[in-house]
């Protein structure tokens, strides 16, 4: 029998580390049931958080994921893809593989998420969800033209389910946050995240409390007339 939750119900991709888990924290303390999802295992215990192994890559995965949810809780209200892979290099020396690991991660990881989660959102007629960008694609910057390529396609599939899904009540909005100090860009030479601060209006790194109070902002109630924006962090 499918359960019912009296709170709301937030789902949140790549919720292990970094990012992700800042935010299965934050909402769980919020009044949220907050489902989180990496491949690997989590070791984040509270009684409002339920992590779920999944691929996000993996159909058939994503599909399982969303369907647990449903039958777990019986609704969904907000769903975070935050799940993300980066790569810093030139072009010339870019493997192809890498390139389409961080597509599908990325984008297709995105898409899956977004449709499946859209189905159980359809039932109540309101959701949130909230994709990632980042602010390297307003910026252009060199060497990450496979990772910005992939955000791109993130932005667009973000407007165009504005549309598809308005009519449902589901708003469909993004976040594009400057360098955190992460492993995502653990790995990215000190003096290349120097040079991207200095081109952005508040010269200094994003937080992972920047990143949540904006998540907070586009998953609030009182959002319910923004959709299919991206809202980039620190002044690209």
């Amino acid at each position: 029998m499918t359960a019912r939750a009296s709170r709301p119900v937030m789902l949140v991709t790549g919720a292990r580390k970094g990012i992700g888990r800042h935010l299965a924290e934050r909402f769980a303390g919020r009044g949220f049931d907050v489902v989180g999802c990496s491949r690997e295992p989590s070791d984040l215990a509270a009684a409002s958080y339920t992590h779920l192994q999944a691929d996000v890559t993996d159909e058939k995965q994503v599909v399982g994921l969303l369907a647990e949810i449903g039958r777990r809780f019986g609704r969904l209200d907000a769903a975070v893809n935050n799940a993300g892979i980066a790569s810093m290099n030139h072009v010339l020396l870019t493997p192809g593989d890498t390139a389409l690991r961080i597509l599908k991660t990325n984008f297709l990881g995105t898409f899956l998420v977004c449709r499946e989660a859209a189905k159980l959102m359809m039932k109540a007629r309101r959701g949130r969800i909230v994709n990632f960008s980042t602010v390297a694609v307003p910026l252009d910057l060199e060497g990450e033209a496979a990772y910005a390529a992939s955000k791109s396609a993130v932005e667009s599939l973000t407007r165009i389910l504005a549309h598809e899904l308005g009519s449902f009540g589901i708003t469909v909005n993004a976040v594009g946050p400057a360098p955190i100090a992460t492993d995502l860009v653990a790995s990215v030479p000190k003096e290349k995240i120097d040079a991207l601060v200095r081109r952005l209006a508040l010269k200094r790194l994003n937080t992972l409390e920047d990143v949540g109070r904006a998540v907070e902002f586009l998953v609030a109630d009182e959002t319910d007339y923004m959709t299919g924006q991206t809202l980039y962090l620190g002044g690209p």
